[in-house]
């Protein structure tokens, strides 16, 4: 299975200690996927795409998912066909 680091759209809460909660990601496509619960929180390199950041596991649509925060940025793994297309 193929990977390749995507840059996506986070809405994120801040609290008065400076702890990110992310809340939903949106798509390129312009779907937006709310985050259902935080799983795990951990300082992290991708071992797919590369970067070093924030590791989040988060629910989406009851499935666990990596979002990673690559200041200022967010990223995920995407997976990607053999062919090099989106899967």
């Amino acid at each position: 299975m193929a990977f390749k680091k995507t840059y996506v759209e986070v809405t994120a809460r801040i609290d008065e200690d400076g702890r990110i909660t992310p809340l939903s990601v949106r798509w390129r496509d312009g779907r937006v996927f709310e985050i259902d619960r935080v799983v795990d929180v951990v300082r992290r390199t991708s071992q797919h795409v590369g970067g070093t950041g924030v590791r989040y596991v988060v629910s989406i649509q009851g499935r666990e998912k990596k979002l990673f925060f690559e200041d200022p940025r967010w990223f995920v793994e995407e997976v990607v066909a053999s062919d090099g297309s989106p899967d």
